[in-house]
């Protein structure tokens, strides 16, 4: 089942509750040790509000979909697996994604999905491990987050290889002076951090808003005349956006200043989705943008979205993180089932194993984990996003770049994915 957090009523995006579903009977509790435990009890962190709420509807449906497969196949050790939603809000407002921590706390949640937000996660990490509450992350990429501690870990790779990815693509480009318009925060130094590497490793320059300068722009900004102007003024041949929501006031003073997009701009994964009802057919297009995790299969976005609109009377239209939200609630109950347990401590303990991160035979399921491990077996699923196993620093050991362009309509289709390992 799914009921919301009390940090998370009232909110219309976060009636994506009460999945209803029949509990389903099961006569052994799984697991190595066989023990009893208390129902798995699941929160969510995600983006219902803020700049980043665009994200909220695949990551939602991806939690959705999996405690549903998960209690269809019998639970986690003999009990439906129960799903408390929350709103993380965004970096301009650290007090929702506090006060969501605190409420889920207090209603005992063993694991908790999310955040999106890399410095919305800084925030509330710590309180979720002084609590025993593992964090996993569809969605964090920032690099202080790789090996951060025991009761952190994601499912989406750390902006060493979105950036590698990104500073490529502009350099096979032909782009050799590049500006990035950047926010200041933990996701878009670090991703910028990333990019200028790669970029400078492949001879080329970062002309504004480059590591030191001080350039970057605060979360929330609006207006960006002034820092447009400057960075137009450095004669950049590609520009490079990382920001969130701010995208919209960006994208518009470039237009203004009469920036040409096609071949010569380029999102990440904070801003990489539709603008059909923003601009003017044809302002985006070309505009290439990178977004981390596998290109998800047909049957799988047809499965999310047909449990959202169920929740919420609308289909999904975006898929960004789906997979790795999906992911991440697997693997939570598969670490739980391996342990014999259900709390934080032997999720956390046990994560990296049912990832692969020793060996094991291959699943794709959470009915397959869980009869593997109840013969005794080593196993490593393999999930939707298609991300390696867990590494020591609790990311993934190796993950894909999807690649995508900008339509006439100013949607984005993705054209290929750039595979990378982290080291």
């Amino acid at each position: 089942m799914i009921r919301r957090s009390t940090a998370a009523r009232g909110l219309a995006l976060a009636a994506v509750l009460s999945l209803g579903l029949a509990a389903c009977s099961s006569t052994e509790d799984g697991g190595e040790e066989g023990t009893s435990a208390e129902p798995l009890k699941i929160g969510t962190i995600l983006p219902v509000t803020g700049s980043l709420a665009f994200l909220g509807p695949p990551e939602i449906a991806g939690v959705g979909l999996a405690v549903q497969e998960i209690n269809e196949a019998g639970g986690v050790l003999g009990s439906d697996v129960e799903v408390i939603q929350g709103d993380s809000g965004d970096s301009t407002d650290m007090s929702v994604s506090t006060n969501t921590a605190t409420d889920l706390i207090g209603q005992g949640v063993s694991a908790v999905i999310g955040a999106a937000s890399s410095s919305v996660s800084l925030n509330v990490v710590d309180q979720f491990a002084e609590a025993g509450v593992i964090e996993i992350s569809p969605a964090n990429t920032a690099t202080d987050l790789s090996g951060y501690g025991e009761f952190y870990a994601r499912t989406a790779p750390p902006d060493t290889v979105q950036g590698s990815a990104l500073g490529s693509l502009i350099l096979d480009d032909g782009h050799t002076n590049v500006a990035v318009i950047v926010q200041n925060e933990a996701y878009g130094t670090g991703l910028r951090d990333n990019v200028q590497k790669a970029v400078e490793a492949g001879g080329g320059t970062v002309v504004y808003g480059a590591t030191g300068a001080g350039q970057e722009f605060a979360p929330g900004e609006t207006n960006f005349s002034a820092i447009v102007t400057a960075a137009l003024a450095t004669s950049p041949d590609a520009i490079a956006v990382i920001a969130f929501e701010e995208t919209k006031a960006i994208v518009s003073e470039l237009v203004a200043q009469g920036w040409t997009f096609d071949g010569t701009t380029y999102f990440c994964d904070g801003n990489t989705a539709a603008y059909t009802e923003d601009f003017e057919p044809g302002t985006l297009k070309g505009v290439v943008g990178t977004i981390p995790g596998a290109q998800a299969d047909d049957e799988f976005k047809e499965l999310t979205s047909a449990w959202y609109e169920e929740e919420n009377g609308e289909p999904l239209t975006d898929w960004s993180y789906a997979a790795e939200s999906y992911d991440a609630v697997i693997l939570a109950a598969l670490a739980a089932v391996k342990g014999g347990a259900t709390d934080g401590a032997t999720i956390a303990a046990n994560l990296r194993a049912v990832s692969g991160a020793e060996g094991g035979t291959e699943v794709t399921t959470f009915a397959e984990g869980v009869e593997a491990l109840e013969a005794g077996e080593d196993i490593q699923y393999v999930g939707k996003s298609g991300i390696g196993p867990i590494n020591e620093d609790n990311d993934p050991s190796s993950a894909f770049i999807g690649v995508y362009e900008y339509q006439d309509d100013n949607s984005i289709l993705w054209t290929r994915a750039i595979e990378g390992s982290i080291e």
